[in-house]
């Protein structure tokens, strides 16, 4: 069945459009990420208040992991400690920092009335794979570790992200319930990428070819990726030999996407193992849609939704 694009959603691809912007392949990455920078500051909502958001700097065997730790006003808490979400944002693996998705994570804070400490893991194609996976592991660890000093419940710590970050999410969630890496209480994933095969449908439909586009995919993964295998299940996920005993997911997708069918596929694949799943699906919105909350309003309701979603682990 055909694609179609909410209204606000086709009014943002048709302003896209018409603006002349070149695709990201077109450059080189710096210019990439200055450009996505520059379209979030254009289609983020006004950020709710908080107590604070403050810089964190996160031990690491490369060097320090810079991240962001941001706390609500009002906080969820059991003997004085709060439940987490650790955060790694979306820009497939090279685009995209903590002031991209500051936002969303400060949205999820207030209404999730929890922490949310968010990665700022090294991007390719400075720093191939599986240099965001070994940070991505290596901040969740340090976190729990550190959790007591930092206020923060370690038996009620989800991971989290969107697109390349709920990919980083995925695969965490998989070291950890593997033993490397605390007990985790939930996961949270945002139109995942967990195959880099690209061999589902969606990644040839012309219609889910918006803003995401099949030629960006390509771009994004060469440089992340490079000649690594795609079967290894730290780059898929989707390639792990189960997905059994891995925790509590809340797996959004959109329709116009082409990382749709995939996502759909490990949402399924969990509820099979035995997973709790929660999925949403967005029919009429494209890929990167939860970033632009002041555009879109279904981005809001997303973020309402897993922040819901997240209250209720606890």
């Amino acid at each position: 069945m055909p694609v179609v694009l909410d209204p606000d959603a086709a009014a943002v691809y048709k302003a896209f459009q018409e603006a002349g912007r070149p695709p990201y392949e077109s450059g080189t990455a710096a210019q990439a990420r200055a450009m996505y920078l520059a379209a979030r500051a254009v289609s983020n909502p006004e950020p709710p208040e908080l107590e604070s958001a403050k810089p964190l700097s996160i031990p690491a065997p490369h060097g320090a992991i810079p991240a962001r730790i941001y706390t609500p006003k009002t906080l969820r808490k059991n003997n004085g400690l709060a439940p987490c979400l650790v955060f790694y944002h979306g820009g497939g693996w090279v685009i995209g920092d903590l002031d991209s998705h500051d936002v969303v994570c400060r949205k999820l804070a207030h209404e999730g009335e929890l922490i949310v400490i968010s990665i700022d893991y090294r991007l390719a194609p400075e720093h191939k794979f599986p240099a965001a996976v070994d940070d991505a592991m290596s901040a969740v660890k340090w976190i729990a570790s550190n959790a007591k000093e930092l206020g923060i419940d370690a038996s009620r710590l989800v991971v989290g992200g969107d697109s390349a970050g709920g990919n980083l999410a995925a695969v965490t969630a998989l070291a950890a319930r593997d033993g490397d890496g605390p007990k985790l209480a939930g996961q949270v994933l945002i139109y995942p990428a967990t195959d880099f095969s690209w061999s589902h449908p969606s990644h040839s439909e012309p219609e889910t070819s918006i803003l995401l586009t099949h030629s960006v995919i390509r771009w994004f993964g060469n440089h992340y990726l490079g000649d690594a295998d795609i079967n290894d299940w730290r780059a898929s996920p989707a390639r792990a030999k189960t997905l059994a005993g891995l925790p509590p997911a809340y797996l959004l997708t959109a329709g116009a996407d082409p990382l749709r069918d995939e996502g759909d596929e490990y949402a399924a694949r969990l509820k099979e193992a035995g997973v709790p799943v929660t999925y949403k699906h967005f029919p009429g919105q494209f890929h990167g849609f939860f970033t632009m909350g002041k555009l879109l309003q279904q981005a809001n309701v997303a973020a309402t939704d897993i922040a819901t979603w997240l209250k209720s682990l606890n």
